[in-house]
C-alpha cells in the first residue's frame, strides 16, 4: 500500500501488523515508510522514519558505503526499542550509528537495519551540585561540538578536548573518545544504555570499563541513551579560548578538507601511528581514491570516489609496511562494518 507524502501532510491509511502501523510513501525518490506505535496519534512526534535502500554515503564522514536495507531514525527511547523490534520482526541484524564519523561500510551496503541515534535525542540538562560542581545529563544523539559549546557558555570546564571531535555523545561514550590529553572517562559519572532486547540499564563509571578507545558498551553491544557528567566551574572566556586554540590546531594539522573517518589507526604502545606510517615512506600512498593524507599520515582520506575496497587494501598495505620495517602491529581505529553484522558503532 503506497501513498504520496506531500510536505508534512499525508493520508491516514495504515497497514496494521503486530500492534504497529506502517505507512508507505514515496519521498525524494527514496522508498520509505513511517512507523507509529499505539496509541495511534498523528503528530509528527509520534512518527519514526524508516527508509529502504538508503545510501550510506550520506550518513558517514568517509562518504563511502552502499545502501542499507532499512534505515531507521528513532526520536526517543521508546522508538529505539521499536527499532530493535522492527529488526527482530524481520530476523535482520542491526547496527547503531550516530554521525557515522568512525565507520567504513562495505561497498554493497548493509543487509540489515541501520539505526541512527541523533535528531530528537539531543536534550541537555544542567544542575548545580552542593560541592560547586555542575551535574550535566545529555542524551546520546547530541553532537560533541554542540555539547562542548553549551558547556563552555555555562562556564563548565573539562570538556574542551571534545569540541572538535566529529561524533555524537553516544559514540564518544562507547569509544571513550579523547583528544589533546582529555577523554570521556575523565568526566563521566554514569550512563544509561539499552540492551539488544530492549532492556534499559544504568552503568556507573566503573561498570562502563572505559579504556583506550574501548568500553563494556562495545563488548556487550549496548546502545547508549544518555550520559551523566560532572564538571567544575571555570572562566567562560578562558574555556572558549582553549576550545578555539584546540580547534585551530585541528585545522592546522588534520586533513579536514577531505572526507575521512578520523584517525585510522589506534596508537601503538610507545609509538605514534602517523609517525610510523610517515617513516615507512607512505605519506601520500594511494589505492584508487583512498590516500594516506599528506597533511597527517594518521588519516586515510577519500579524494573523491574511494571505495570500501580501496580503503581496506590501503589499510592492509600500510599495516604490512609498518610491520616489515618496525615490527609494530597497527590496529585500525576505524570500525569496518561487515555486511549484515550486528553491532553498534562508536560514533
Amino acid at each position: 500500500m503506497k501513498n504520496k507524502l506531500d510536505s508534512l501532510f499525508f493520508t491516514k491509511k495504515f497497514v496494521p501488523k503486530r500492534h504497529k502501523f506502517y505507512f508507505y510513501t514515496e519521498q525524494r525518490q527514496l522508498r520509505c515508510s513511517l512507523l507509529v506505535s499505539p496509541p495511534l496519534r498523528f503528530g509528527m512526534e509520534d512518527i519514526m522514519i524508516i527508509r529502504e535502500q538508503e545510501p550510506l554515503t550520506a550518513h558517514t564522514t568517509f562518504r563511502i558505503g552502499g545502501p542499507a536495507l532499512y534505515y531507521l531514525i528513532p526520536e526517543g527511547v521508546d522508538e529505539v526499542r521499536d527499532a530493535l523490534q522492527f529488526a527482530r520482526d524481520r530476523d535482520l541484524p542491526f547496527y547503531v550509528i550516530g554521525r557515522g564519523s568512525n565507520l567504513l561500510f562495505e561497498d554493497d551496503g548493509y543487509h540489515g537495519v541501520v539505526i541512527e541515534i541523533g535528531r530528537g535525542m539531543e536534550e541537555v540538562t544542567m544542575e548545580d551540585g552542593p560541592d560547586g560542581t555542575v551535574c550535566v545529563t545529555a542524551q546520546a544523539g547530541i553532537p560533541l561540538s554542540t555539547l562542548a559549546a553549551k558547556l563552555a557558555e555555562e562556564g563548565c570546564r573539562g570538556f574542551e578536548f571534545a569540541g572538535g571531535i566529529p561524533g555524537t555523545l553516544g559514540g564518544a561514550i562507547t569509544m571513550n573518545a579523547g583528544a589533546y590529553g582529555g577523554e570521556i572517562r575523565d568526566c563521566i559519572k554514569n550512563a544509561t544504555v539499552m540492551t539488544g532486547s530492549g532492556e534499559i540499564r544504568a552503568l556507573d563509571r566503573e561498570q562502563l570499563e572505559l579504556g583506550y578507545r574501548s568500553s563494556v558498551i562495545q563488548k556487550e553491544d549496548y546502545i547508549v541513551l544518555e550520559g551523566v557528567f560532572g564538571f567544575a566551574r571555570g572562566e567562560k572566556e578562558a574555556i572558549l579560548a582553549a576550545m578555539k586554540e584546540l580547534n585551530q590546531r585541528r585545522r592546522d594539522k588534520q586533513p579536514l578538507e577531505f572526507p575521512s573517518a578520523g584517525s585510522t589507526f589506534k596508537r601503538p604502545e610507545g609509538y605514534f601511528a602517523g609517525k610510523l606510517i610517515e617513516d615507512a615512506g607512505l605519506r601520500g600512498y594511494r589505492v584508487g581514491d583512498a590516500q594516506v593524507s599528506e597533511k597527517h599520515c594518521g588519516f586515510v582520506i577519500n579524494r573523491g570516489k574511494a571505495s570500501s575496497a580501496d580503503v581496506k587494501q590501503l589499510i592492509r598495505d600500510v599495516q604490512g609496511q609498518v610491520r616489515e620495517k618496525f615490527q609494530v602491529e597497527l590496529e585500525p581505529e576505524v570500525r569496518i562494518v561487515t555486511t549484515g553484522k550486528s553491532r553498534q558503532s562508536e560514533k
